[in-house]
């Protein structure tokens, strides 16, 4: 008896063939479709995180709380004050550009010895200036970032800090409030002026962080590697702001 046409081979992969054609055209659509949410959606999340950093969200006794997306472009625009993009120490106003500055890039292209474009932030609230900048580190798993808002002398007045898939209750607690609040008033450089950076120390003597010049936060238990990876990021990223800071004081 003859096989019937769907039962052959031939029919099998052909059907693949366009079973593959016809999910991959639906999913390039709805990417492409979808494209404008996404990047809306982490233009609101950026401005969450930078607003966060210097002050403007809606934190609780302890928990750490954004601003709603709904508020954070009108709250954006009113704490905002400049874009920056600092290239050698120097810093070109550049209104929205920052934003499209990728930081894990801009660290790719440093290492193949191109120019490194660091974007930062300049905010005002209450009568004081914020400077918050967009770091890019690795913890034990994947990906760390944060936006360090920091004043003129490099004390840091703020921090937003995540992760990609660090480990729940231990490393991904970066982003919790009680580990993010120890940074505010800590020094970026020593005694002699020279950048330092924050160290995330196991062997922290301070574990109540009431001495701001030591450069250290107290570690989060079983989150060694977590806390190298957030120290790294800071010195690495933040020092080569301090050129920027050294103009500013002398101009």
């Amino acid at each position: 008896m003859e096989e019937k046409r769907t039962e052959k081979n031939s029919y099998t992969v052909i059907f693949a063939i366009f079973m593959v054609f016809v999910v991959g055209a639906l999913l390039a659509f709805a990417a492409k479709s979808l494209e404008p949410t996404i990047t809306e959606n982490k233009r609101l999340e950026k401005q969450q995180n930078i607003l966060y950093a210097m002050g403007v969200n809606e934190n609780d006794e302890s928990s750490a709380n954004f601003v709603s997306t709904e508020e954070a472009p009108e709250l954006f625009s009113k704490y905002i004050k400049k874009q920056l993009i600092i290239t050698n120490g120097t810093s070109v106003e550049e209104d929205d550009q920052a934003y499209l500055i990728d930081v894990k890039k801009q660290q790719a292209n440093a290492k193949k010895g191109l120019e490194r474009k660091l974007p930062l932030f300049v905010g005002e609230r209450d009568g004081e200036t914020f400077y918050i900048a967009p770091i890019y580190g690795k913890g034990l798993w994947d990906a760390i970032w944060a936006y360090i808002a920091i004043d003129e002398n490099m004390v840091v007045q703020g921090a937003y800090f995540d992760h990609a898939g660090e480990t729940p209750g231990l490393g991904a607690n970066i982003k919790q409030r009680y580990f993010m609040d120890d940074f505010i008033g800590e020094h970026l450089l020593g005694p002699s002026g020279k950048f330092k950076g924050i160290d995330v120390a196991k062997s922290n003597g301070d574990p109540k962080n009431n001495d701001k010049t030591d450069n250290e936060v107290d570690a989060i238990a079983g989150a060694t590697i977590t806390g190298n990876g957030v120290s790294a990021m800071i010195k690495n990223d933040l020092k080569l702001y301090l050129p920027y800071f050294e103009n500013l004081k002398n101009n």
